[in-house]
């Protein structure tokens, strides 16, 4: 079982600060995890719309080929723009 979080707009759309989930069988990296929630249909396939989102693993930014561990937890921040 894995933490994710969801930060700003992303956090709007779902209806949800985070979760915990299972991972399915296969999935072992922050990619592989956007698929397996953007599969749910919407709202959750703004996980795969969203262009440059940003994932953070265990506190760190890290890129969508970072692996996953059992207890980790992952924070997704779509970008932001400024005024």
């Amino acid at each position: 079982m894995v933490r994710v979080l969801y930060f700003a707009g992303l956090r709007e759309v779902l209806g949800s600060a985070g979760e915990d989930i299972t991972l399915a069988p296969g999935v072992t990296d922050i990619a592989a995890l956007r698929r397996q929630l953007a599969a749910r249909g919407e709202p959750w396939q703004a996980l795969a719309r969203t262009p440059n989102l940003r994932a953070a693993l265990n506190q760190t930014m890290v890129d969508e080929s970072a692996l996953l561990r059992d207890g980790d937890e992952i924070a997704f921040f779509p970008p932001v723009t400024g005024g």
